[in-house]
């Protein structure tokens, strides 16, 4: 199992220092969010010029705002500045997001999603495309000298989107999905319409709370603190319900590992763990120092 983490800061020099550190610390991939920040794409440009030899991953680009031969350019070409490292993590955003702030319609998310990755697959994949969609249609090619295909990866959580994901995607990055639910449903489902497809086994990326502590019922509060009014959209919600509770992994050192151990046997194929335990906590030190154990092997 691969082991990345969040990229962190509010300038590139500020990122460029935490990728850097992170990269010389062990982890395997990096991955940034589409927030209220810098345009994700353009930023992972910038830093992968900087900093070498580690994976930038997007966890997600929103897909709705932009057109997939667009987003099939961008990618491309930022693909093509970092050297192959990209790993373009997309996803439809929640309702709240593309109706209120950007005033696009969210109706029929799979549908759309569909058709997105049939305009966007094999623009990334063979650099052309003729597709003719409900929602979004695309013909044409792109010449980006130096670039390569990058994986997709579906921000997945139900099981539409999910099977969605397995037949004409790479793989999918997960968020606020706890364990059980990794285990017993996004691996299975997914894995299921990539066979069915004839697609490799699919990449399933883990963005997912880790606190290794002796009292999970208080980690798992703060876990729940944390996520606060995002826990509430819908689709992060169903994942709460679906799992029981937050979406956190925790328990002692050897609890954690054997969960670990688990979700790679399942199919998880990358973690990115995120820390919840409050700053200067027993449980912030152990969970870093448990990190720390595994990325050193």
């Amino acid at each position: 199992m691969r082991i990345g983490t969040l990229i962190r800061g509010m300038t590139i020099d500020e990122i460029v220092d935490n990728v850097t550190a992170a990269r010389d610390a062990g982890f395997r991939s990096l991955w940034l969010t589409d927030g209220v920040g810098m345009e994700p794409l353009t930023t992972l440009a910038a830093v992968g010029r900087a900093v070498s030899d580690i994976e930038l991953g997007t966890a997600v680009v929103r897909t709705l705002p932009r057109h997939p031969m667009m987003l099939a350019q961008q990618a491309l070409t930022v693909n093509a500045l970092i050297g192959g490292r990209l790993a373009l993590g997309i996803g439809p955003s929640h309702r709240a997001a593309i109706e209120d702030r950007w005033g696009l319609s969210f109706d029929r998310p799979v549908a759309s999603m569909r058709d997105y990755l049939s305009v966007l697959m094999p623009l990334i994949d063979q650099g052309a495309v003729a597709y003719d969609g409900e929602i979004f249609s695309g013909h044409g090619e792109f010449q980006v000298s130096g670039s390569r295909p990058c994986p997709v990866l579906v921000g997945a959580l139900g099981p539409q989107m999910l099977r969605l994901a397995g037949r004409l995607a790479d793989g999918t990055v997960t968020f606020m999905t706890g364990p059980r639910t990794l285990a017993e449903f996004t691996c299975p489902t997914i894995h299921e319409a990539a066979d069915r497809a004839g697609r490799p086994r699919p990449r399933v990326v883990s963005v997912v709370a880790l606190c290794v502590t002796d009292d999970p019922a208080a980690a798992r509060v703060r876990a729940a603190d944390v996520a606060g009014r995002m826990a509430e959209l819908p689709s992060y919600a169903a994942m709460i319900q679906r799992e029981g509770g937050p979406a956190i992994i925790a328990g002692p050192e050897d609890q954690v590992r054997e969960t670990l151990a688990a979700l790679e046997e399942a199919g998880v194929t990358d973690l990115v763990p995120t820390q919840v335990a409050r700053r200067g906590s027993d449980d912030n030190f152990r969970t870093a120092a448990f990190v720390t154990a595994l990325l050193a092997g």
